[in-house]
């Protein structure tokens, strides 16, 4: 690392170079976490297919910021090889710094007010059925962003009409009104993680209030009955079995449509400790009791992340809806 205090200046007097900002600088004095190693069920092939050059391509030229790159996402070959990909809008540096996450921690930069045609347009080349549209916390803005994700919202409802929209949001804590902006743009689904069980979130999700995420989708339903909601869980952090039943339970209550778990993934070793990988069979057995607690979708797999297969599963959901209305 440069120091540029010390550095002589050039001789054309050009400023020292600056030192790289830390990505995660509130992570940056704690101690290394270690996680035992990935089983086989985990592992991934790099991406490298035309597919996945292609949509890397299209998200390049729109100088466009997605969740896949950003958080690391273990899906990422195989959804770009479909041309899937889940839009970041917003920035790539969010105000909180959760323990589990891979998103850059620190100062965001203004929005850019042509950002939501910039999505637009990538969707609409892309050729997307389904788009997720997901974003940084911004708690620096007095609406949380809300109104950007509107704009977002609208603007691929102008270019790509038939496609149907997924937002994944922040939980705009302490941000009047915000949800309202969001739900009133129409989105066809609308997705906020509950991340973990409410005893973990100190540690795993200091930011947030378990409760008032919960509230959150639950007010959604109140806004609009006829809008989808989903959110998701990661396992392997520490949690007990009975806690994520007991999740299950209040999502339900909350009248929550689609529930999503998947294995915790360590991104660094500055970050949450993997506590142990789930086998695949526990997430096979979360899945029957999730369906016969009332959930209309449920994707539980070890590499499942809220936007993996979600356009398939978005019309398998609107499908189980139909028939649950159909057999009344």
């Amino acid at each position: 690392m440069t120091d540029t205090a010390s550095t002589p200046a050039s001789d054309d007097d050009r400023p020292a170079e600056q030192a790289p900002r830390l990505r995660h600088p509130e992570k940056a004095h704690k101690p290394d976490n270690a996680s035992p190693r990935k089983p086989s069920w985990i592992r991934v092939k790099a991406p490298s297919s035309a597919g996945y050059v292609g949509t890397r391509e299209v998200i390049k030229t729109h100088g466009l910021s997605t969740v896949c790159q950003e958080a690391g996402c273990p899906n990422v070959g195989e959804c770009w090889d479909k041309g899937h990909a889940t839009m970041m809008i917003m920035g790539e540096i969010c105000t909180r710094g959760c323990s589990f996450c891979n998103i850059a921690t620190g100062r965001p930069d203004a929005l850019d007010p042509f950002e939501p045609g910039r999505v637009a347009l990538a969707v609409q080349k892309l050729g997307l059925n389904h788009v997720v549209i997901t974003s940084v916390d911004r708690d620096d803005l007095d609406d949380g962003g809300a109104e950007h994700i509107a704009q977002t919202i609208r603007a691929v409802r102008h270019r790509a009409p038939e496609a149907t929209i997924e937002v994944l949001t922040p939980d705009f804590l302490k941000k009047d009104r915000a949800l309202e902006i969001v739900v009133e743009a129409r989105p066809d689904v609308f997705n906020h993680n509950l991340e973990t069980v409410p005893g973990l979130y100190p540690e795993v999700r200091p930011g947030a209030r378990y409760y008032h995420s919960l509230r959150l989708l639950e007010r959604v339903k109140e806004i609009d009955p006829t809008m989808f909601t989903k959110s998701g869980l990661m396992v392997g952090l520490g949690e007990t079995r009975q806690a994520v039943l007991q999740v299950m339970d209040d999502m339900r209550v909350a009248d929550i449509d689609f529930l999503t778990i998947g294995q915790y993934l360590q991104p660094t070793p500055k970050h949450h400790a993997v506590a142990r990988y789930v086998e695949p069979s526990e997430f096979s057995e979360y899945e029957r009791l999730a369906y016969t607690k009332g959930f209309l979708m449920v994707s539980a797999t070890p590499l499942t992340r809220s936007s993996y297969h979600a356009g398939d599963d978005f019309e398998r959901m609107r499908a189980a809806r139909d028939a649950k209305h159909a057999a009344k």
